[in-house]
C-alpha cells in the first residue's frame, strides 16, 4: 500500500511542480541574501577605508585639536552573521555602520526616521519570507482534498473495504507529503550552508529546528481540517483563510497595536532636546554649563574656561554634552518603549505561530529589534570611550602630529545569538499537539473511521 501511495504521489504533476516551486523560490531567496551579505561586508569594507582617509585629510588640514575632532568621525560596525542571508530582518533598514564624531551622540543617532517593523510582511524575498508564505501555501495545496478527493471521485467505498485501516492509509499519505516538504527544506539548508558560509552552531541548529517545526505545524494544521470530512472547495477556503489570517492580517493587526500601545515620538523629541540643549547655550551664561561638566567628569576640573571668553574648546564641548545630558530623559525613554514592543510581541508570538517563528528567526540571525537595541548600547559606549581619551588632549591642545592616528581604525561589534530551546520550541510543538488530539478525536467520531480503529 505504502509503495502504491508514494508511486502515485511521483507520478502527480501537481506535487511534483509545487515541490521544484519551493525549491526554486528557496534558491531565489539564498541568491538574494548572499547578495544582502556582500553588499554589507563591502559597506564595512568601504567605511573602514574612508574613515581613515578622512582622518588623514582633516589632520593634513586642520591646526587645532578641538577643530580637528569637531569633524572627523569614528565608526562602529554591526557585524552581520551569516544566518542574516536567510533572514534580513531589520538590518535592511537599520544601518550597518554607525560613524560618529565627539559631539553630542543623540542628535546623531535619532535625526534619522524612525523605523521599526515587528514583522516581515511584504519585503526581501530572504529564505524567512519563502519558509513563513510559501511553505504553508504549497502545504495546503498538498493536503486540503486528502479525504474529500477520495469521497468525490467515488473511490472512498473502496478505501473502506480494504484491509488496511483507512486512517492508516490517510497517515501514510500524508507522511508522504511531510517527507517530500521536509526534503526540499532540508536540501535547501544543506545548500545555504556551503552558499552562505554559515557556522554549523547552535544558532543554526536551532534555525533549522525551528523551520522544521513551523512546517509540521501546518501539516498538523491541514489534517485537523481535513478531519472535519468536509469537502474540498470548504478545505480550501478555512486553509486559506487560516493562511491570511496567521501570515498577514494578525501580524499587521498586533503590529499596529503595539505601535499604538507604545507610541514613540521621543526619537523626534530626543533630537529636539539634543539640538536645544546646546544651542540654547550659546546666548547664556557660559559658567553655568562647564559646571555641569564638571560634575559629569570631575577629572577634568583642572581645565578652566578663560574669563571674560566668548568661546573655548571646553566650552563648546561641555555645550555639547549638555545636549546629550538634557535629551537623556527622552533616550531613555525610547529605548524602554522598544524593549516593551519587542517583549510584548514574544508574548504574544506564543500563541501565534507565524509571528513566533519570524520573531525567533531573526533573532538566531541577530536581526531583530534586540541586536538593534544591543548595538546602540554598546554604541553609547564606544562614544564615552573616544570622548573620555579626546577630552584632556582638546583641552589642553595637544597638538595634532603627537597623536597616532592610525590607531583609530573600524572598530566592530559582534552580538551573540541567546539561545532559548524551551521558549523557542515550546510553542510550535503545543499548538502542533494540539491540532493532532483534535484531528484524531474527529476522526474517532467518525462512523465511517470507526469500525476499522
Amino acid at each position: 500500500m505504502a509503495a502504491l501511495l508514494i508511486k502515485n504521489f511521483l507520478r502527480t504533476k501537481g506535487f511534483i511542480f509545487g515541490l521544484l516551486i519551493l525549491f526554486l523560490s528557496g534558491l531565489t531567496s539564498l541568491y538574494i541574501g548572499k547578495h544582502f551579505l556582500e553588499k554589507n561586508h563591502e559597506i564595512v569594507k568601504k567605511t573602514a577605508h574612508f574613515q581613515q582617509e578622512n582622518i588623514d585629510r582633516y589632520v593634513q588640514n586642520t591646526k587645532e585639536m578641538g577643530s580637528l575632532l569637531y569633524y572627523i568621525r569614528f565608526g562602529l560596525s554591526n557585524q552581520a552573521s551569516n544566518l542574516a542571508g536567510l533572514s534580513i530582518g531589520q538590518r535592511d533598514i537599520n544601518p550597518a555602520v554607525m560613524s560618529v564624531t565627539i559631539r553630542n551622540l543623540q542628535e546623531q543617532k535619532y535625526n534619522t526616521d524612525l523605523m521599526n517593523p515587528m514583522y516581515q510582511l511584504i519585503g526581501n524575498l530572504d529564505f524567512s519570507f519563502v519558509l513563513l508564505y510559501l511553505f504553508p501555501l504549497i502545504i495546503i495545496a498538498f493536503g486540503f482534498n486528502l479525504v474529500s478527493e477520495e469521497k468525490e471521485e467515488g473511490t472512498w467505498s473502496l478505501v473502506l473495504s480494504q484491509a488496511i485501516s483507512p486512517l492508516k492509509m490517510l497517515l501514510i499519505k500524508m507522511g508522504i507529503r511531510y517527507v517530500s516538504v521536509l526534503a526540499v527544506l532540508l536540501l535547501l539548508f544543506f545548500i545555504a550552508k556551503l552558499y552562505l558560509q554559515i557556522s554549523f552552531d547552535v544558532a543554526f541548529i536551532a534555525y533549522i529546528v525551528n523551520s522544521l517545526l513551523y512546517v509540521s505545524f501546518w501539516f498538523c494544521a491541514v489534517w485537523l481540517v481535513v478531519s472535519f470530512h468536509k469537502n474540498s472547495s470548504q478545505n480550501a477556503l478555512i486553509l486559506l483563510t487560516s493562511w491570511v489570517l496567521l501570515t498577514i492580517v494578525i501580524p499587521a493587526s498586533v503590529n499596529a497595536a503595539i505601535v499604538h500601545l507604545y507610541p514613540a515620538p521621543e526619537a523626534f523629541s530626543t533630537v529636539l532636546e539634543s539640538r536645544d540643549g546646546y544651542h540654547t547655550k550659546w546666548d547664556k551664561p557660559k559658567e553655568p554649563t562647564i559646571q555641569k561638566f564638571y560634575q559629569r567628569y570631575p577629572q577634568f576640573a583642572q581645565f578652566k574656561h578663560p574669563d571674560e571668553a566668548d568661546y573655548s574648546t571646553l566650552w563648546y564641548y561641555a555645550m555639547q554634552q549638555a545636549g546629550d545630558d538634557e535629551a537623556a530623559t527622552q533616550a531613555n525613554a525610547l529605548k524602554e518603549k522598544l524593549r516593551k514592543r519587542d517583549a510584548l510581541s514574544t508574548t504574544i508570538g506564543l500563541v501565534i505561530p507565524t509571528i513566533h517563528t519570524q520573531l525567533m528567526l531573526n533573532s538566531l540571525s541577530l536581526s531583530d529589534m534586540r541586536n538593534y537595541l544591543n548595538f546602540n548600547e554598546k554604541l553609547q559606549e564606544f562614544h564615552e570611550r573616544k570622548k573620555l581619551y579626546f577630552f584632556p588632549k582638546m583641552f589642553s591642545n595637544v597638538p595634532i602630529l603627537q597623536e597616532n592616528w592610525k590607531i583609530f581604525p573600524l572598530e566592530y561589534f559582534q552580538d551573540k545569538a541567546d539561545v532559548q530551546w524551551l521558549r523557542a520550541i515550546l510553542p510550535l510543538l503545543i499548538i502542533s499537539m494540539l491540532c493532532v488530539l483534535w484531528a484524531q478525536k474527529n476522526f474517532i467520531k467518525n462512523n465511517t473511521l470507526n469500525r476499522h480503529l
